[in-house]
């Protein structure tokens, strides 16, 4: 499968499921440049250290690699993650997080931890599992051996000490697709490319004009909900 086909099929994902969205109020009717704007990414507010973000880094890049269009972390992926875990969504805001606690079941959603700390360990037993195998850093390992530990981890092969790999890799997965095509306001997506890649017009109020057109693609230069074509 194309590396676009495949992004545009999982892109409607992240559009419709950002990982802490805010609530944009405005009157009633709509007045164009009356709704409350968003507040502006801050890059300062992190969570991850140093050699966190260097796993980070190279994962999101082997989910999303460069080819003819950017990789996960040129267009600010791991920004995106890293201050999404630095508030509210990796605090685990809307998760219950105080016991007491029942088994929870596929179907009920996310049942892991805080997100900020699931990162946290499961980068920590990722590094000491690749130790005890006696290779090197995840972020040093050859792009192919990358592959074959997030495979594994997906497909549930891999047993870590203290959180469990798949819920990990599938989190991270997530994040990676909503720092790709979620609005730039959020950090990611950088200069809109990931809209750019599928064709995605963006945050516009009104796509009436556009309804019955016959098919014919829509041509338009994306737009986030800050109102800015390019930030």
């Amino acid at each position: 499968m194309l590396r676009r086909s495949f992004l545009l099929g999982v892109s409607a994902l992240a559009l419709a499921a950002g990982a802490q969205a805010r609530e944009y109020r405005g009157g009633i009717p709509w007045t164009s440049g009356k709704a409350q704007p968003p507040d502006a990414f801050d890059a300062d507010k992190r969570f991850l250290t140093a050699d966190e973000r260097r796993f980070v880094t190279a994962a999101v890049d082997r989910l999303i690699p460069a080819d003819d269009t950017p990789s996960a972390s040129e267009i600010g992926a791991v920004d995106y993650i890293d201050a999404q875990l630095a508030g509210a969504y990796g605090r685990g805001d809307i998760y219950y997080l105080h016991p007491p606690f029942q088994q929870g079941l596929a179907t009920q959603g996310y049942q892991a931890e805080a997100p900020a700390l699931l990162y946290r360990q499961a980068i920590a037993d990722i590094e000491a599992f690749l130790a005890a195998e006696n290779h090197d850093r995840f972020a040093d390992l050859d792009a192919a051996s990358q592959d074959d530990l997030l495979t594994r981890m997906s497909e549930g092969e891999i047993e870590l000490e203290h959180v469990h790999a798949k819920t990990f890799f599938d989190t991270l997965w997530q994040n990676t697709l909503e720092g790709f095509f979620g609005d730039p306001v959020y950090g990611g997506n950088r200069d809109m490319a990931g809209w750019r890649m599928i064709g995605f017009p963006g945050a516009r109020y009104d796509y009436r004009p556009w309804l019955d057109h016959g098919g014919k693609p829509v041509v338009l230069d994306p737009v986030s909900v800050a109102r800015r074509t390019n930030p």
